[in-house]
């Protein structure tokens, strides 16, 4: 077990409890989840890094059908707790259990805050390999440069990594994993947040 799942697993529960209606408060988040909704109507669509469920049961009342991946047990046993009516597996964006294109889209919604630059091209072409031509991803991420040590957190001692990306790398990134731009989102730090602006990446694998 790494730190990622040592820390969550500890944090699962009050994290879903400070952050579970977090999405209301944030017309940013609404705003690039609605969009993406939209582009892959009734799915399948694969949260992945979901959490303790919040987005997947969001968008399943968009009415797609979705289901969530985490890499932390914990999270999982509590989105399964809270959202009996979803589907959640515990597995790594790195290795997906999913066929090739068998989605419609997928979701790395802050999922990949833990990773480092040099390992976000192994993930885009996990993302890539999963989605069908014509497929959607949205990434959010911070923006940013370089990282910070997060020590504490949700209540608990944490033991985490948080990594802020430029957001025209991040593109070239996805671009370079073969994925087509669709639309570029941002918004300002709000007042109390630590991190500086927000991005919404959505992007499209082409059709054949």
């Amino acid at each position: 077990m790494n730190d990622i799942q040592r820390s969550y697993n500890i944090a699962a529960a009050d994290y879903h409890a400070i952050l579970k209606d977090y999405h209301h408060a944030d017309p940013f988040e609404i705003g690039a989840l609605d969009y993406f909704a939209a582009l892959v109507p009734g799915g399948p669509v694969g949260d992945l890094g979901c959490g303790t469920g919040r987005i997947t049961t969001y968008l399943a009342g968009k009415g797609l059908d979705v289901f969530g991946v985490d890499l932390t047990p914990g999270m999982i046993e509590v989105a399964r707790r809270e959202y009996p009516e979803l589907r959640f597996e515990v597995g790594s964006l790195f290795d997906l259990d999913l066929k090739d294109g068998e989605l419609a889209g997928a979701l790395a919604w802050y999922s990949l805050v833990h990773t480092p630059r040099e390992d976000l091209p192994a993930v885009f072409a996990e993302l890539f390999r999963v989605l069908r031509p014509g497929g959607h991803l949205v990434h959010g991420f911070k923006v940013g440069d370089g990282s910070r040590h997060l020590s504490h957190g949700y209540g608990h001692d944490l033991d985490l990594e948080v990594y802020m990306y430029d957001v025209a790398d991040v593109a070239g990134l996805l671009g370079g994993a073969g994925f087509a731009e669709v639309a570029t989102l941002t918004r300002a730090a709000l007042p109390g947040e630590k991190d500086a602006a927000q991005a919404a990446l959505i992007v499209r694998k082409p059709a054949l």
